[in-house]
C-alpha cells in the first residue's frame, strides 16, 4: 500500500533534508509503488502468490535490515510491543501482500492499481467510526460518496459487472481495506512509544516475513523449477516497492511531513495503470480511467479537514 511507511510511523520524526531534492523521491517512489502491480502479475506468473508474498517479504526486511545495521538501530524490546507489531504486521503486510498477488492471478494490474487507490476511503468510513477525533464534514462525505461512485465506475456496475472476476476483484478491495484498518489499530496501540520508526518498521516486516515463511509450506509445494524473469520481478518487488520504498516515504515524511507524502497514492494507479498498458499488454475501456479519476478525486477530497478557528 502505498503509505504504509507513514502509517507503521507513531512518531512525528523531524524533519530534515537529504541531498536528493524531495520532489525527486517522490517521483521515484510513485514509479516504484505504481510498477508493484506490474512486478506482483509477473512474480505469479511463475510462483504461487504466497511465495511471490514471501519473496516480497524477504528481500524488503533485508533491505531494512541493512538500514538499520549502517544507523546503528537496535530491534524494538518488550513483549507487548512485539505482540502489537506481530497484529500490525499481518493487517498492514502480510495480509494485503497476499491478497493483491492472489488477486492478480485472475484481473489485470491496471484493476489491482485503482482498487489500491479506495484505500484513502476506506480509511475515511472507518475513522469516522473508530476515531472519535475525526468528525465528519459535507466535503469529506462527498468525497466518500464520489469515490466509491468512481468504483462502480470502474466495475461497469450499469453493465450488471459483465465480465468482471468478482472473486480477484474482491481481493484486491479487501486488500485495500485492510490497510485502514491497521492504520487504525497502530495508531491507537504504537502511538507515543520511544522506538524509531525505523526499529518498529524493520521489526513490522521480519514477523510479517516469519508469518509467511509459516504459511507458505503450508498452502503451497516447493518450485521444481525457478523461472529468472518472475524471480527478478519478486526481487524488485521486495527490495524496491517494499524495502527502498519505505525508506524514501519515511525520508519524505520526515522533510515535508505526512500530508505532502501521502499525495503519492493517487499517482500509483496511474503509474500502474500505465504500466500494464504498455508492457504488459492489458486491456482499457474508457471506463477504467474515468473511474480511476472520479475514485482519486473522492479520495483527495476525503482528506480535506476543516480549518481550525483562531
Amino acid at each position: 500500500m502505498s503509505t504504509v511507511a507513514t502509517a507503521t510511523s507513531p512518531l512525528s520524526p523531524p524533519r530534515h533534508r537529504t541531498a536528493l531534492d524531495w520532489r525527486l523521491r517522490f517521483g521515484v517512489l510513485s514509479l516504484i509503488w505504481g510498477f508493484s502491480f506490474l512486478f506482483m502479475k509477473v512474480g505469479t506468473d511463475g510462483y504461487a502468490p504466497f511465495q511471490v508474498t514471501f519473496g516480497r517479504l524477504l528481500f524488503g526486511t533485508v533491505v531494512l535490515a541493512g538500514a538499520m545495521a549502517v544507523k546503528r538501530e537496535r530491534l524494538p524490546r518488550g513483549v507487548r510491543t512485539w505482540g502489537r507489531l506481530a497484529v500490525a504486521a499481518f493487517l498492514l503486510n502480510a495480509l494485503p501482500f497476499s491478497l493483491f498477488a492472489y488477486a492478480e492471478l485472475t484481473i489485470p494490474s491496471t484493476l489491482a492499481g485503482i482498487c489500491n487507490a479506495t484505500s484513502p476511503l476506506w480509511g475515511m468510513a472507518l475513522s469516522l467510526a473508530a476515531l472519535s477525533e475525526d468528525r465528519p464534514t459535507r466535503v469529506r462525505v462527498a468525497g466518500l460518496g464520489l469515490g466509491f461512485l468512481g468504483v462502480l465506475t470502474v466495475l461497469g456496475a450499469w453493465q450488471g459487472f459483465s465480465g468482471l472476476d468478482v472473486r480477484g476483484t474482491t481481493m484486491a478491495l479487501l486488500a485495500s481495506l485492510s490497510y485502514p484498518i491497521g492504520w487504525i489499530y497502530v495508531r491507537r496501540t504504537l502511538a507515543g512509544t520511544s522506538t524509531s520508526h525505523l526499529s518498529l518498521t524493520g521489526a513490522q516486516l521480519l514477523l510479517a516475513t516469519l508469518q509467511l515463511a509459516v504459511v507458505t509450506p503450508l498452502f503451497t509445494t516447493m518450485p521444481t523449477r525457478f523461472p529468472i524473469l518472475p524471480l527478478l520481478a519478486i526481487a524488485a518487488l521486495g527490495t524496491l516497492g517494499t524495502g527502498l520504498a519505505f525508506l524514501l516515504q519515511y525520508g519524505m515524511v520526515a522533510e515535508v511531513g505526512p500530508t505532502t507524502a501521502q499525495m503519492v497514492t493517487y499517482f500509483i494507479p496511474v503509474i500502474a495503470t500505465a504500466a500494464g498498458v504498455a508492457l504488459l499488454g492489458e486491456s482499457l475501456t474508457w471506463s477504467t480511467p474515468v473511474g480511476a479519476v472520479i475514485v482519486l478525486a473522492g479520495a483527495a477530497l476525503t482528506q480535506v479537514r476543516p480549518r481550525e478557528r483562531p
